[in-house]
Order: structure tokens, then C-alpha cells, then sequence
């Protein structure tokens, strides 16, 4: 179970490079359709073939419903996978991720909310990265230290 936290830790990560990317993709795309002289208005823009379209429906279909899934099976296995801090890290996780779908909806109706949008995918990512390397940290060993001037060598 903790190789299928870690997996699904490390794909929510994956998939948030992949909504960067994507929206990236689409915007460029638009941009230079834009600038080649077509003009964008919504209805133009649902019949449009522009190079990039497609980045559109890509963020949308991952952050609307993989990026969710993958984040509700994160804090699933964190029940049993018993690492440390698991649960912490997949309800923050999910938490981030909700917020982020409705930063989503209403960076539409408050442009600006657009750049808390990207902060906080940026912190989806981080915590992802976290929650996977979580196991990978040594625990501290219960044998004592030796001490620092104690010669290591024995004569």
C-alpha cells in the first residue's frame, strides 16, 4: 500500500506539470491564431481549430477530474499505507486540489484570483512531491551515537 501512495503522489505531481503544459500550449496557441488576424470571441472559440485548442480541454479534463481522483486515492491510501504523515499530507493535498477547482471557476468571473490559481498549483505540486518522498526520509536510529572525539579506530 505504501508504493501505491507513493505512485499516486507522484502522478498528481506529473499531471499538475501536465495542466501547465496544457494551458500553456493552449494560450501560445491562441495567441498566434489571434495575431495571424482571426479574432476570438466564446462562440468563435468553441468551433475554433487553432493550434493549442486542444491544451484547453486537456486542463480542463485533467483538473476537473483526474487531478480530483488522483487526490480522494491519495488520502485513501494514506489511511493505510501508515506513513508518516500520510494523512496530513493527502488532506492537505485534497484540500489544495478543491480549492483549486474553484479558483478555476472563479478566476472567470475575478481575473486576478488567476495568479492565486497558478500559486496554489505550484503548492499542489510541492505537497504531491512531499507526500511521495515522505517513506524516504531514514527514521532515527534508536542506536546511540558515538561520541564525536571517541577515536574510531581501535589502536
Amino acid at each position: 500500500m505504501r508504493m501505491a501512495y507513493r505512485v499516486v503522489a507522484y502522478l498528481i505531481a506529473a499531471a499538475v506539470v501536465v495542466q501547465a503544459a496544457a494551458i500553456a500550449f493552449a494560450l501560445f496557441g491562441l495567441a498566434k491564431w489571434v495575431s495571424d488576424g482571426a479574432t476570438a470571441n466564446e462562440s468563435r472559440l468553441e468551433h475554433a481549430t487553432f493550434t493549442g485548442h486542444s491544451g484547453f480541454d486537456i486542463h480542463a479534463v485533467n483538473g476537473q477530474m483526474i487531478i480530483p481522483v488522483l487526490a480522494i486515492l491519495l488520502l485513501i491510501f494514506a489511511f493505510f499505507a501508515h506513513v508518516r504523515r500520510g494523512v496530513l499530507w493527502g488532506g492537505l493535498i485534497l484540500l489544495l486540489v478543491v480549492v483549486q477547482v474553484l479558483l478555476g471557476y472563479v478566476s472567470f468571473l475575478v481575473p486576478g484570483l488567476g495568479a492565486l490559481h497558478a500559486i496554489n498549483a505550484l503548492a499542489i505540486f510541492v505537497l504531491a512531491v512531499v507526500a511521495a518522498r515522505a517513506d524516504a526520509v531514514p527514521r532515527q536510529s534508536s542506536t546511540p551515537a558515538m561520541p564525536s572525539g571517541a577515536d574510531r579506530t581501535s589502536a
